[in-house]
């Protein structure tokens, strides 16, 4: 963008087509998609070079290669990025930053360039202690980031109303009417059921038997160690489908490997896929699971149980944070009851009582396949009629119109 348009947005991100490996990267992905119909929009994201033509107005941005070594050296890369995010935005009105690795350039963007800054917040640093397994030093970079980007924004979207009570409660500075609650969203005309099984047949899983699946990747706050943990008591007929893999770091990687290898070696039926899955793959194993499980401790709303119920899947999944939201407990699915230690430190009081509540709601479901079936439906229509991403984008540029600068 040369110019200052009215409601000229760059939406700042890490993830972005092809390179998308979470739920922030999908709603992104989504989002642009729907507000390319509504505004002029342009995505600044990380990774290899665009095509112009494949992909026009998405820019790339890599690190400083000057900035490696230690654990930090990621974070300090992910900074570098940000200073050339925000040169790069001249021209727009509205910059829209998504998770930390985009806060901070949405803040200088807006110091520089006199842009209204929107920062979504799909996670929040202080509520992902663990993550300093994973940076080191640079958790503390990534919480100043992610602070000074939400404390000096002009508006703070939630992707759940509980989400919107974390941010309040981990930065008090925030004045409350700047923060807003708008949901994530779903295609239901993509994650739609898929009845076809060549997906099914390619990586060894019956169609024909029934089967509990998990989608996501391997790090602290999606659960699976408890799910693993479950995986005993749940019924032996029911395939346990794994579709997990980029773990967080080398040490809970070879953690959920060895309790995969019990599990297998006690129980059986499982089938762990540890690598990257299409989409299409992920919707058809989704279309054909008897019961979807997400076991987060953490998890500020959960896309992945929208997509789930979009192919018809009956979804068992913890009762915290933005899950309920989307969940409805009896009707498109059954929620596990969570305590956890603390707000922060987010393991649960009774490990074994998660465990066993986990084992109890699926086997219900999977000796119930009526009421599974049931569960799907209603899920879907929910998907569709809360959901839209159509919705979802009018609201945004709703708020974009309400805080943007466009003399």
């Amino acid at each position: 963008m040369s110019r200052r348009d009215p409601l000229a947005v760059a939406l700042l991100t890490r993830e972005y087509p092809p390179e998308v490996y979470g739920g922030a990267g999908v709603h992104v992905e989504y989002l642009a998609r729907e507000l390319h119909k509504l505004a002029n929009v342009s995505v600044h994201c990380w990774g290899a070079e665009r095509s112009a033509d494949a992909q026009p107005g998405v820019h790339a941005h890599q690190p400083w290669t000057a900035l490696t070594g230690e654990a930090f050296g990621a974070a300090l890369q992910a900074v570098s990025i940000n200073l050339t995010m925000a040169a790069g935005v001249s021209g727009a009105n509205v910059v829209h930053s998504h998770t930390w690795y985009a806060n901070f350039g949405g803040h200088l963007a807006k110091l520089i360039h006199g842009a209204a800054h929107v920062a979504t917040v799909h996670s929040l640093e202080p509520m992902r202690p663990w993550k300093a397994e994973q940076l080191g030093g640079g958790y503390a970079l990534s919480s100043f980031c992610e602070r000074t980007g939400l404390e000096g924004a002009d508006a703070v979207i939630a992707v759940s109303g509980e989400m919107r009570r974390d941010i309040l409660s981990c930065y008090p500075g925030i004045e409350p009417g700047r923060v807003r609650v708008i949901h994530n969203g779903i295609d239901a005309d993509e994650y739609t059921p898929d009845r076809a099984s060549d997906v099914l047949e390619r990586y060894g899983i019956d169609p024909a038997a029934p089967s509990v699946v998990f989608v996501g990747r391997i790090t602290r706050q999606k659960g699976l160690t408890y799910l693993l943990d479950a995986a005993l008591a749940i019924d032996p007929s029911a395939q346990l489908v794994l579709c997990a893999g980029a773990p967080d770091t080398p040490e809970i990687g070879a953690e959920i490997a060895a309790k995969v290898e019990v599990v297998r070696a006690t129980r059986g039926n499982v089938i762990w896929l540890d690598q990257m899955l299409a989409k299409r793959e992920v919707i058809q194993i989704l279309s054909h699971a008897t019961v979807f499980v997400c076991p987060s401790i953490y998890e500020p709303l959960g896309i992945v149980n929208l997509e789930a119920m979009a192919c018809e899947t009956a979804v068992v999944a913890t009762r915290t944070g933005g899950i309920p939201e989307v969940v409805v407990d009896g009707a498109t699915g059954l929620l596990i009851p969570f305590e956890p230690i603390s707000d922060v430190e987010r393991e649960p009081v009774d490990r074994d009582a998660f465990a066993r509540d986990i084992a109890e709601r699926v086997n219900a479901l999977l000796a119930d396949p009526a009421l599974a079936h049931t569960f799907g439906e209603a899920g879907r229509r929910r998907a569709i009629e809360a959901f839209g991403w159509d919705g979802i984008a009018a609201q945004v540029l709703d708020l974009y119109g309400s805080i943007a600068r466009t003399d």
